[in-house]
């Protein structure tokens, strides 16, 4: 049987030449050590390979795992005994594209229940990186599959590429085995479309996306104050509103809104049983990288 070609994670290190990542491999680990959870890399993507090597402060993006990233506390006896098949899946790459409207709210949208991974989770449109695409192609493919949304090069008026997340599903070890192993590039498309304009071309795939929402600044600070791991108080803006427009997408396509407790946005991972209806952890991520951009446009103006 032919072997399926596909995009990985290569690292290089001091200048060394890439080598394909392991799948049981931290890579956040491979830069940071065992302890710290944060790196600053560079990241190409040549000849089919994604390479991640060590970056500067000023021109590098910052990587990122969640405190609890399975792959972290991995043990010697848990790695080995992963199937064959996982063992040499290597580790994979993703596209999550954050496309801001004109008016500063940022598309979300809920997986479907029928997902074997992160079913029913909110997230920015996206998937896998396809051979011979380059990141922002494979973004605005994954946006237009998943949503419906084609944008022309005269909607956008800017793109920058926020941050890395190393993911692991399930999320944590306490449920299970690790199954898949990416890192996910999280794109900042800026449209020169309101959400309103955008909303009247929205034709979510309904195998993809159960539901979607036009999250704005309030809603974003609510749904990164709920911590994954931590249980400190969910921080809410006194002018939020306790409940969320959202569309609902049909089994055969079609939208009709519902009105969400904004509670739900602030749901975080659970270590045991079932997972809830949430942002992921890796989605926080990428909304706070968003929001210090806002600030420090708001700074300069």
């Amino acid at each position: 049987m032919e072997k399926v070609r596909k995009i990985l994670v290569h690292l290089s290190k001091d200048n060394a030449a890439p080598q394909c990542a392991r799948f049981v491999q931290s890579i956040t680990g491979h830069f940071t050590g065992s302890v710290d959870d944060q790196a600053t890399v560079n990241c190409s993507l040549e000849n089919n390979r994604f390479v991640l090597c060590e970056g500067s402060q000023e021109g590098g993006v910052p990587l990122k795992r969640a405190p609890f990233c399975p792959i972290k506390f991995l043990s010697h006896s848990e790695a080995a005994s992963l199937p064959p098949d996982t063992l040499n899946r290597g580790v994979d790459v993703g596209v999550a594209v954050l496309l801001e409207t004109a008016n500063q709210r940022l598309l979300l949208t809920r997986r479907a229940a029928t997902l074997r991974i992160f079913p029913n989770v909110w997230v920015p449109p996206g998937g896998h990186v396809e051979m011979d695409e380059k990141l922002l192609d494979a973004g605005l493919r994954e946006l237009r599959e998943e949503t419906g949304l084609k944008l022309n090069p005269e909607d956008i008026s800017s793109t920058r590429l926020l941050g890395l997340w190393e993911s692991v599903y399930p999320p944590m070890l306490s449920r299970g085995l690790p199954q898949r192993h990416h890192i996910v590039t999280y794109m900042l498309l800026s449209s020169r479309l309101t959400d309103l304009q955008l909303q009247s071309c929205l034709r979510p795939e309904p195998g993809e996306v159960s539901g979607c929402v036009w999250a704005d600044v309030g809603l974003v600070k609510a749904i990164i104050s709920a911590v994954d791991g931590e249980e400190n108080s969910v921080h809410l803006p006194a002018d939020l509103p306790q409940y969320v427009s959202v569309m609902e997408v049909s089994p055969v396509g079609e939208l009709s809104e519902s009105m969400v407790p904004v509670l739900v946005f602030c749901n975080r991972a659970t270590a045991q049983g079932e997972d809830v209806e949430r942002v992921s952890t890796g989605t926080k991520f990428a909304l706070e990288l968003w929001l210090k951009i806002l600030e420090a446009h708001c700074e300069k103006t």
